[in-house]
């Protein structure tokens, strides 16, 4: 019997190979495997620093650690995020004394709705952080003519768009930082991990020491926010920032090499994909899938039922019955999760299209190697409900 995952494998004997080869050598904290991969995806992706940690919620922390710390926002600043996101989007900018104002996402894209996001501005709006939700790129030339016409730090979470494209623009590279994830399910696999990048060279030297401890160990020698001495053993143990040990092991760091080299069969084979999908839901009736903007890398499918059907239970259970892997359009309104009462927050305006994907929305996998069978199947199912 056919089954529809939410991700597939995309390991084989190199990354075995990689994984022993780290074995050999004995070396299994962070070391030059980790730092040639960084090299190797920063290269690929088109920024100038790239630091791996040891996931993409810890790249988000990264990150907005590096704004706090290097006196780019202070505590009170408002960042302004979409209502449809992952909790880590969240947590980090309350975490750092941060405010979040949550606006609503745009029906089709499902993205942050530029309109919107304009008129929540207050004179507290330090930060956009943009989420190109399922691979889909934001609306990238509209939020950057609001970043410029009131000042504000664009970042970009990432994490679910690894080789998506904005007008030919690699996507997490657009702002001032860009995160992206390596977690088993996402384009690249090195089971835990993820990246953050930047073109700043002070952020990047901010990222180093916060990843380990806020030590300066890892930082060079001729650091934008740091100089050291040359006194080895007093380096080794010297922290300037309140860090945490985000590091990434030796393993991810290999693993994460040869699957930079599947990159871009990778993200071809995803696109493919998703041409195939978009013809064959044509044919069901009552719903909906995420329009694309630009070039998405397609991490998933997200699929909203109309409005007026009351019957998304029916749906996910007859996808399940049927061993085909369904879940939540990310966390929905995350408004409406319990944890959001420990945040300092604001919502501009109603969230009704957030409320809808909430409600009304699920998403399937979409995958690295040609899935027709499976589309095949939930097209299917989805007809025999919906038709």
């Amino acid at each position: 019997m056919i089954e529809y995952k939410l991700a597939d494998d995309t390991w084989n004997n190199e990354e075995i190979e990689a994984i022993n080869r780290v074995i050999k050598s004995n070396r299994f904290s962070m070391g030059n495997e980790v730092k040639e991969y960084e090299q190797q995806f920063a290269e690929k992706v088109g920024s100038k620093y790239a630091v791996m940690s040891n996931s993409g919620s810890s790249a988000n922390l990264l990150a907005i650690a590096a704004l706090v710390y290097s006196g780019k926002l202070t505590p009170g600043d408002e960042v302004i995020v979409p209502a449809v996101s992952w909790s880590t989007t969240f947590f980090p900018v309350s975490q750092h004394n941060l405010k979040l104002r949550f606006v609503d996402v745009d029906p089709s894209t499902f993205n942050i709705d530029p309109f919107n996001l304009e008129m929540a501005i207050t004179k507290k709006t330090r930060v956009i952080f943009a989420v190109n939700l399922l691979g889909n790129p934001c609306d990238y030339e509209k939020i950057l003519e609001i970043c410029k016409k009131y000042d504000l730090i664009l970042i970009e979470d990432n994490c679910e768009a690894l080789g998506g494209l904005y007008k030919g623009k690699q996507l997490g590279t657009i702002g001032l930082m860009g995160t992206y994830s390596t977690f088993y399910s996402h384009h690249l696999c090195t089971m835990e991990g993820g990246v953050t990048v930047t073109d700043d060279e002070e952020l990047y030297h901010y990222l180093l020491s916060i990843r380990a401890h806020g030590w300066t160990r890892n930082l060079p020698p001729k650091s934008k926010i740091y100089t050291k001495n040359n006194d080895d053993f007093y380096e080794s143990f010297n922290f300037i920032v309140p860090g945490y040990n985000l590091r990434p092991i030796e393993i991810e760091g290999a693993i994460g090499k040869e699957q930079l080299k599947k990159f871009d069969r990778i993200i071809e084979q995803r696109r493919a994909n998703a041409k195939y999908f978009m013809e064959r839901i044509k044919e069901v009736k009552n719903i909906r899938l995420q329009k694309e903007m630009e070039e998405s890398s397609w991490f998933g499918f997200g699929l909203i039922l109309e409005d007026q059907l009351d019957i998304r239970q029916q749906v996910i259970k007859a996808l399940k019955d049927n061993k085909i892997e369904v879940r939540p359009i990310v966390a929905g309104n995350f408004t409406k999760n319990i944890a959001v009462k420990y945040l300092d927050y604001s919502i501009y305006g109603s969230l009704n299209n957030a409320d809808i994907i909430h409600n009304n929305g699920f998403f399937v996998g979409n995958h690295s190697h040609e899935n027709r069978n499976q589309v095949d199947l939930l097209i299917d199912v989805l007809k025999g409900l919906l038709n």
